[in-house]
């Protein structure tokens, strides 16, 4: 029996948002330690991963780009690149004109295996998440959206 049928939902209780928010985090790690068991079968940590797939979408990032459009420091990315550089899957290209800086492409190699982390992450959403119905996820995507606005309206206070 789920949580939600063994207790109904009354009109005269107010949802808590702090229970709602307690219940997003922990399904947040699930969710988070199911991809990272998927990834870890391909020889990837979940930064690894973020890295390759930022750069399937868009070769050429120097390493300051890439940090900011992965939320972490470029002392951060600069390690995570020199393992996936030592593991042939990411490549550092001179950017002429600019000596400090190096374009980052992906190898043939790092170009598969982010094929398959993608592949393996669209699997798992597809069992999970995309067992809700049209309706429901739309609803879940305008709340998501919904509290990213909040979120960021909040930071930028």
């Amino acid at each position: 029996m789920s949580e939600r049928q063994a207790r109904p939902a009354s009109n005269a209780e107010a949802v808590d948002p702090l229970r709602v928010w307690f219940r997003f985090i922990r399904l947040s790690r699930r969710v988070t330690a199911a991809v990272a068991a998927e990834l870890r079968d391909l020889g990837l940590s979940i930064p690894q991963f973020d890295v390759l797939s930022t750069l399937s979408e868009r070769e050429g990032l120097t390493q300051q780009e890439l940090a900011a459009r992965l939320y972490v420091t470029k002392g951060n990315v600069s390690g995570l690149i020199d393992r996936l550089v030592d593991a042939g899957l990411v490549e550092r290209r001179p950017i002429p004109g600019d000596r400090r800086s190096h374009a980052l492409h992906l190898t043939p190699a790092g170009a598969a295996v982010a094929e398959r982390g993608i592949a393996a992450q669209a699997a798992y959403v597809a069992r999970t998440l995309g067992r809700l119905d049209e309706a429901e996820l739309e609803t879940f995507e305008e709340l998501v959206v919904k509290w990213r606005e909040l979120a960021r309206t909040d930071a930028s206070s």
